[in-house]
């Protein structure tokens, strides 16, 4: 088959910054972007991309069986532009013949724990607002931007995989904790290498001055921060989130602020994107979110996209696809 057309959706990235991987494309067949809201139905998602048969998609909207079951035309590809595929119905692709690939681990592993990190420090050294208070001319504000160390301090990571492995380095190396970690799949000779306690969530919880989620998204993982689990921090805990908003229960966050359990929490993810002004959350003075942009840098986008173009190009030309997951 030579009627290819390329669907690319609600990527705000691919091919801003590498023009050449849409040239790429656009020599195989008619490119187009689309932005959807996140909770659009499926059928209406199938109808309003008719006639295309591969797509590129970001991590919204959900490709569920109500879209497959209702994509007329045949679908044979979609590229996911990161590494999750928590949006895509893989069991329901499968049974209607589509190809689901994801980008590999790597590619975003030391763009999206770097960020966890930074978010974390712009977030305890008030960054944003001491920098707010320079350009309104208000110098004299300078001694209330009171932050802590976090060298030396105990750093709890939840999740322990690719990205989570990743944050806990750097904040055992880098600024010399204790680091606690749960997961359980947790590499223990990588563990032992680095020095890094494997405990469980509770205990996590009890001594942890700074926690970062970087767990997968699953039924296991959903809310595993609500009410009792905030019980049971120390007063005072920071926590960042480059991961999924949906491992915190928000309203149980929310409390956890406005009580003083939580010192501040810093989040790349939110359970609505795109989040405004009206959100709680971002509304909130402890609370330092970002647009989801963890993958955002120059080494990452372009490793991103160019595993996407060679996932179109293989395809086309019937060569093996890597990272597969349906």
């Amino acid at each position: 088959m030579d009627n290819y057309k390329i669907a690319i959706i609600n990527s705000s990235s691919f091919g801003k910054y590498f023009p050449d991987h849409l040239k790429r494309l656009e020599k195989i067949g008619e490119v187009k972007h689309f932005t959807f809201d996140n909770d659009i139905p499926g059928k209406e998602l199938a109808k309003a991309l008719e006639g295309f048969n591969i797509f590129i998609a970001s991590v919204r909207p959900f490709f569920n069986k109500d879209f497959f079951d209702n994509k007329k035309d045949p679908l044979f590809l979609i590229s996911r532009h990161g590494i999750g595929f928590n949006n895509v119905d893989v069991v329901a692709a499968r049974e209607h013949g589509t190809i689901v690939t994801i980008v590999p681990p790597l590619v975003e592993r030391d763009a999206v724990a770097e960020n966890a990190v930074t978010n974390l420090l712009a977030l305890i050294r008030q960054t944003v607002q001491s920098q707010a208070a320079v350009k309104s001319n208000d110098w004299k504000k300078r001694a209330s931007f009171l932050g802590i160390n976090v060298t030396g301090k105990v750093v709890g990571v939840i999740g322990c995989g690719n990205i989570g492995s990743r944050v806990a380095e750097i904040f055992k190396h880098g600024f010399n904790t204790r680091l606690l970690v749960v997961d359980p799949n947790v590499n223990k000779q990588w563990a032992n290498q680095h020095n890094i306690e494997i405990v469980d969530l509770e205990y996590l919880l009890k001594h942890a001055d700074i926690i970062s989620l970087n767990a997968s998204l699953n039924e296991t993982s959903y809310h595993i921060l609500k009410d009792h689990q905030f019980s049971l921090m120390k007063k005072g805990v920071y926590i960042t989130n480059t991961a999924r908003a949906e491992l915190i229960d928000e309203n149980a966050l929310l409390h956890a602020l406005n009580e003083g359990i939580v010192a501040g929490h810093a989040t790349d993810v939110m359970y609505v994107e795109p989040s405004y002004n009206d959100n709680p959350l971002v509304q909130h003075p402890k609370v330092l979110v970002t647009p989801h942009t963890s993958a955002y840098a120059i080494e990452c986008l372009q490793g991103m996209g160019e595993k996407c173009v060679e996932d179109v190009e293989k395809f086309v030309n019937k060569q093996e696809l890597q990272s597969i997951v349906s």
